[in-house]
């Protein structure tokens, strides 16, 4: 993956460039989610943010959930429906201790699908080499477009340079 990137000393800096970058997209003929933004921490009160800033991870852990306390329940009750066994007038499938399975499948679900999240939206594990600086661990930020097209070099390294670039590298 090349990237052709600028490093900015503040996050006001930063969001000129990707608000810049976004405006030129359909000019310089590049995807707008090819523009990267690196930084050693969260820039979340920032525009260039807000689109990472919502996740299902909510809806998905109940989803987990209820796929899970479902699965327990089934699990239980079928295995109990399986084996016969003399009850003496109890029920076949007792609610209570059969609640304890329900219960940790529940749990079991949700955590599963959570981590399953996390790793889906973290795109974890990834194989490509990241896009980063030894600058950004001195506090600047990254803001770069990956696979830039190469007959509009010119003109990003230009509008990196213009909202304020410290410097502007190629990442062969």
């Amino acid at each position: 993956m090349s990237a052709l990137y600028g490093l900015y000393p503040a996050a006001d800096s930063a969001q000129r460039a990707v608000d810049s970058l976004r405006n030129a997209s359909a000019e310089l003929r590049f995807d707008p989610r090819q523009i990267v933004v690196v930084s050693q921490e969260p820039l979340e009160h920032f525009a260039y943010a807000e689109e990472y800033a919502k996740s299902a991870m909510y809806w998905l852990a109940v989803l987990g959930g209820l796929l899970g306390g479902t699965t327990g329940y089934l699990l239980t009750s079928i295995t109990q429906k399986s084996y016969p066994l003399p009850t003496g007038g109890m029920p076949l499938v007792p609610p209570w201790t059969n609640g304890i399975i329900v219960y940790e499948m529940t749990m079991l679900g949700a955590i599963v699908f959570t981590l399953a999240t996390l790793l889906v939206t973290a795109h974890l594990p990834t194989f490509k080499k990241p896009l980063t600086d030894p600058e950004i661990w001195s506090g600047k930020i990254l803001v770069g477009v990956t696979d830039p097209p190469e007959n509009s070099r010119r003109q990003l390294e230009a509008r990196l340079t213009q909202a304020g670039a410290l410097a502007v590298k190629l990442n062969p």
